[in-house]
């Protein structure tokens, strides 16, 4: 079996595992995503993807990855008309009902900050090529084909605005950030695959970047079960 469709096998294991998916989702739970996922967006691209890019020695990989995070926190020209990815989310959060100064002044919650320094170990501190393996399969739930039913369909940005959309009767145009992520990350997440494809038959290493897969999925749930914990405990304050 290839290492790409060990991976993929990883992924749909993850899909089928992680509470978030297949749980309701709540106004509480949108609104602390927002929050979080601002943060965790601008601390993955300016940060922890960068550290990545610079220990990757190939040239044209290290270029890619340093353009997808361009997008992501300075300016996306091909599917956010020019704006960052974290402002279209704080965008978001504000028609969802939080306050925009509320969204600028949130801190991180220890579960993020736990990730964070689980993310920069598996991305600053291991071989550059189980470092873009955390780079994209993160990325690589929002690509149709895992999972069941709609997640199959229409990957995981797709049923969170379709979730949304119910939740909190918005239309299409407003819920932009999950189409531009939806189209971003298929064109990010399929670079970073084919990259490992290439890399870890020419080093030997099918089998690192099939584990880094498995860890970085593992603290992405945690990231997630984080969210959702912190969510429903306010609610039930």
């Amino acid at each position: 079996m290839s290492v790409v469709a060990r991976m993929d096998r990883v992924v749909n294991d993850f899909v089928a595992r992680c509470r978030w998916f297949h749980e309701p989702m709540t106004k509480g739970r949108a609104r602390m995503f927002a929050l979080q996922h601002r943060l965790n967006t601008r601390q993955r691209n300016s940060v922890l993807k960068l550290k990545v890019a610079t220990n990757c020695p190939d040239w044209d990989t290290r270029m890619r990855i340093i353009g997808a995070c361009s997008e992501e926190v300075i300016a996306d020209h091909a599917h956010g008309g020019g704006r960052p990815h974290w402002a279209i989310l704080e965008d978001l959060g504000v028609r969802i009902g939080l306050k925009r100064a509320d969204i600028r002044k949130a801190q991180p919650l220890a579960s993020t900050e736990l990730c964070w320094a689980a993310w920069e170990g598996l991305m600053a501190n291991r071989h550059w090529l189980e470092g873009i393996v955390a780079n994209t399969c993160a990325e690589r739930i929002n690509v149709p084909g895992y999972g069941r039913g709609e997640f199959k369909k229409r990957g995981w940005f797709g049923v969170e605005r379709a979730r949304w959309g119910r939740l909190f009767k918005l239309d299409d145009d407003e819920l932009e950030f999950f189409e531009l992520h939806s189209e971003a990350d298929i064109e990010h997440s399929n670079m970073g695959w084919r990259a490992v494809e290439k890399f870890a038959r020419e080093l030997h290493m099918a089998d690192a970047a099939v584990k880094a897969c498995e860890r970085n999925l593992h603290v992405l749930q945690h990231y997630l079960d984080g969210i959702a914990a912190a969510a429903d405990g306010a609610s039930r304050a």
